[in-house]
């Protein structure tokens, strides 16, 4: 788990940094040169471990720390990095990433024997035989799998084997991240190549999952030397930029000054501080205002209070003694964001008229906000006060419920590692969620509970969260108690219905993939159309997803349907493969005429059929179609014009169904006047059969039409 550089990500990071560095450097040479004739102290090389580690649990015992040194120096002891280090300083560096955080005594024993299963003699066995399962758990969870084993998929499936274990407890994925920003400021020593592809990998993967855990310390730091490994020159205008500012008077230290005395004069106990933005939120704010930045853009206030009240009792002194901008409020107070973030945005105007950004929590709030799921301490076992613990005293995880239990239902579904890979970074890509609340299918709706969605997700992303496998029969939905199509998008708060016809009676079609965004969707639907003749051919290729250069697409092919025996002879083409075109669905005893297309197939239209006036425009000649049989399978697509009214969908499928029509696809246009239109492409075993279907659908109450459809493509 090693990469060497030190790349700068702001200037007091900077010097931070390289004082970490330096003494790190030190501290491992003394632990493995140094004497060790001193049993009842710490070993020098984790007293400041130690020190950082009391700051946030005064009383830790440390005896299980120092074991763990032991263990891992003795372990590495021979070992040293790609700098010429002593190996032993990037465990000690990890492992105080995590205790400045305020990581728990189990954490940091993990974190620094994180190495010894995968780069020394130790054994997992031995490592729960001397610390207990639990750190077993964590060393495990983090260990990769070895190349030798897995090949080129190695790196996949051993973040797939570190989500599973993240699954059941999240600091597995805390000693990760920490790992990785070790790493990332110690990258210089590699090849260019290498640290670029190890930098999109942390942009990519390690970064969104930083912001989903909330530890939002690394994941700003881990931003800014990505920044500067994939954008070197933007990193060093940025860099120039923040520079040339801390030279000149800081124009938001009379506004904090103001806000100051205001909260003074208020009775209210805050904290104010001007909180700097690092280099790639600068370089954010620069491409968001489209030139360079203002004068306030270089920082924000932070604000930090007591109590959940005070927080908008600073907010109401601020909105009333300064000129507010009220497009910049929000709220993650009463709605916290899906990564524990909680926090009052808003912004004021200061003397020259400039806005600054102002946050306001409280100190509790700025502990989660900086450190996440670290700040939790163990999921398990919850101190009394702690946040995150339910009322019994049980911890209330709250990062399991959403985004990681979608992510770790549908990596059980992916085939192979190159599907993981490309669903979890596109999930990782999308970095809002929505909350919609599912209502039960029967007669009497009513709730059942909600679900945690990516923005940007459609019924049918909805119909496989709630359903799994069973939404492969969806055939609409109500939100909000209107029926849409499938593909609609929701919002946050919308109510879902969603409509299933009876079991085996209808199926995902290929343009389902064109509107699922969430990976279970996608491969559920994919694996379905993959099981299906031809359904793979039909499957367009996998969205590019946000952040990532589209694919491309395939030839389109001519929308027709192989049949599956052949139905049609067509004259002048003997021996002919014979496709039924979609756009119209022709069907015994339908006139029909056939167009020859590429590869010296003839598609069959029905004679009526716009896009068969359209060929005969262009010149091409028709050729005549017999049928041989009216006793076959076939494919139709039929329209019902109908009045709106409660159950007609419902209706309507089980007219469907008790004719034996299989639902391929349906769509329902949004009612216009109290009239809907609802289309159905089906499958019917016997095309004799069409004409009672078409009659036992204008006979359900509200249906005044039924046709067939037929649309140019």
């Amino acid at each position: 788990m090693s990469a060497e550089a030190t790349t700068p990500g702001g200037m007091a990071r900077e010097r931070g940094q390289r004082r970490n560095v330096l003494g790190l450097r030190r501290l491992g040479r003394a632990a493995v040169f140094g004497p060790a004739d001193r049993p009842h102290r710490l070993p020098d090389a984790i007293e400041h471990v130690a020190q950082a580690h009391r700051r946030h649990h005064p009383g830790a015992d440390l005896a299980t720390l120092c074991r763990a040194y032991l263990l891992a120096e003795s372990a590495h002891r021979g070992q040293y990095r790609k700098s010429g280090d002593p190996y032993i300083t990037h465990p000690l560096a990890v492992t105080l990433i995590l205790a400045e955080l305020g990581a728990e005594t189990t954490t940091l024993t993990a974190s620094l024997l994180h190495d010894t299963v995968e780069d020394t003699d130790v054994t997992l066995d031995q490592v729960r035989t001397a610390f207990g399962d639990e750190v077993g758990h964590l060393v495990d969870g983090v260990t990769k799998l070895e190349k030798v084993d897995y090949g080129a998929a190695a790196e996949s499936e051993t973040f797939r084997k570190m989500l599973v274990a993240t699954g059941s407890d999240v600091r597995v994925m805390s000693i990760k991240l920490a790992d990785r920003l070790h790493n990332m400021r110690t990258l210089g020593v590699m090849r260019p190549e290498k640290q670029a592809r190890i930098a999109r990998v942390t942009r990519d993967v390690l970064i969104p999952l930083a912001e989903r855990l909330g530890v939002q310390t690394v994941k700003t730091e881990l931003e800014d030397l990505v920044f500067a490994v994939l954008h070197p020159e933007d990193h060093a205008r940025a860099r120039d930029l923040l520079r040339a500012h801390a030279g000149r008077p800081d124009p938001l230290a009379d506004v904090a000054e103001a806000v100051r005395g205001v909260l003074r004069e208020a009775g209210i106990a805050a904290e104010v501080h001007i909180r700097p933005r690092h280099l790639f939120s600068l370089h954010r704010a620069r491409l968001k205002r489209g030139g360079e930045p203002g004068p306030s853009d270089f920082a924000r206030l932070l604000i930090l209070v007591a109590e959940d009240a005070d927080c908008y009792a600073v907010l109401g002194e601020l909105h009333t003694c300064f000129t507010p901008f009220v497009s910049e409020f929000k709220d993650f107070i009463a709605a916290p964001k899906f990564n524990l973030y909680q926090s009052l945005h808003t912004a004021v105007a200061d003397a020259s008229g400039h806005a600054a950004e102002v946050l306001v929590r409280t100190h509790r709030m700025h502990r989660v906000a900086e450190a996440g799921v670290v700040a939790l301490g163990d999921p398990h076992r919850a101190a009394e006060g702690e946040p995150g613990t339910a009322e019994d005293g049980e911890r209330a995880d709250p990062t399991r419920p959403g985004w990681l239990s979608r992510l770790l239902e549908w990596q059980r579904q992916a085939p192979d590692s190159d599907t993981f890979w490309t669903a979890l970074r596109d999930e990782l890509a999308r970095d809002r969620e929505i909350t919609v609340f599912a209502e039960s299918p029967g007669p009497s709706p009513g709730p059942e509970g909600p679900l945690q969605l990516p923005a940007g997700a459609t019924c049918l992303d909805a119909a496989y969260a709630r359903h799994g496998q069973d939404a492969h029969a969806c055939v609409g939905a109500r939100v909000n108690g209107r029926l849409v199509r499938l593909r609609t998008v929701l919002a946050d708060g919308d109510t879902v219905r969603l409509l299933l016809a009876p079991e085996g009676t209808s199926g995902p079609s290929a343009d389902w993939l064109d509107h699922a965004v969430t990976p279970a969707a996608r491969i559920a639907i994919q694996r379905w159309l993959a099981g299906r003749p031809g359904g793979a051919e039909q499957a367009p290729p996998p969205a590019a997803g946000p952040g990532h250069p589209p694919l491309p697409a395939p030839p389109a092919p001519e929308p027709a349907e192989t049949a599956e025996e052949p139905v049609a002879e067509v004259q002048g083409a003997p021996g002919a493969a014979v496709r039924l075109a979609r756009c119209c669905t022709p069907v015994p005893p339908d006139r029909a005429i056939g167009f020859q297309v590429r590869g010296g197939a003839v598609t069959v239209h029905r004679d009526d059929c716009p896009e068969a006036a359209r060929m005969t425009g262009d010149g091409r000649p028709p050729l005549p179609v017999t049928w041989r049989s009216a006793s076959i399978g076939c494919r139709v697509t039929l329209r019902a014009e109908a009045l709106g009214r409660p159950e007609l969908l419902a209706d309507l499928t089980e007219a469907l169904a008790s004719h034996g029509a299989a639902v391929l696809q349906a769509e329902v246009e949004p009612p216009r006047q109290q009239r809907v239109r609802h289309t159905y492409t089906l499958r019917l075993p016997d095309a004799s059969g069409l004409p009672g279907l078409m009659r036992a659908m204008r006979r359900v109450p509200g249906v005044y039409d039924v046709s067939r459809a037929a649309h140019a493509r």
